[in-house]
């Protein structure tokens, strides 16, 4: 994610929505499936990270850390794909129907904050986008590992680097596991355990 997440926003979007949500929790390794539903739903998470996957040709749009709102749009406009919430860590927070989403935006004129979120999740797709699409594997493993080098040190330490960028890229576990061996030997990643401790510097090309 490369542009700032718009936090004041989510605020204004939460304290809105929260009185209306029911409360989860779900734990680490848990699959969320929305179009289980009954009716669309927006999913507000208030702790923890998901990972947002397509069902169909299973690929990794992207990990989101709390907090994050999945759906917000999802009652104007419902999706063509199904994709499912994948728990990376243990999470808390509500979901509530999509159509009352719409009906508090409008009663409490919170537009502007869910323009300014949908436009933050749209920059993130359009960033994983130009990272993956017509691209060398090499590129795109080194894009994912950048990626990874901003989460936080207890995110990393919960996801595999290797299954990670397979879920995100789709290339095979075979060329991965070179790339990756090359880089460490070459000192330009720590890994312990399977797990990216740090980047040192990353090699524009392979």
């Amino acid at each position: 994610m490369i542009n700032t997440q718009p936090v004041d926003e989510f605020h204004r979007l939460n304290h809105r929505l929260m009185p209306s949500g029911t409360p989860f929790e779900y734990a680490q390794g848990s699959v969320i499936v929305p179009e289980e539903c009954s009716e669309p739903r927006t999913y507000v998470f208030l702790e923890g990270a998901i990972a947002l996957e397509r069902q169909n040709n299973p690929l990794l749009l992207g990990v989101v850390a709390s907090p994050g709102i999945v759906g917000l749009g999802v009652g104007a406009m419902p999706t063509q794909e199904q994709y499912h919430l994948h728990v990376e860590t243990a999470c808390r927070g509500y979901h509530l129907p999509a159509s009352t989403t719409l009906q508090l935006l409008e009663k409490h004129q919170l537009w502007r904050d869910a323009f300014y979120w949908m436009t933050w999740q749209h920059r993130a797709l359009e960033a994983r986008d130009r990272q993956l699409i017509g691209t060398s594997s090499y590129a795109q493993i080194r894009a994912t590992l950048l990626t990874m080098a901003k989460w936080d040190a207890a995110l990393r330490a919960r996801i595999g680097v290797m299954a990670y960028i397979q879920r995100r890229t789709l290339i095979s576990r075979s060329v991965i596991a070179e790339v990756l061996a090359a880089l460490r030997q070459g000192d330009y990643i720590r890994m312990e355990k399977g797990k990216l401790v740090c980047i040192n510097r990353l090699p524009l090309d392979y």
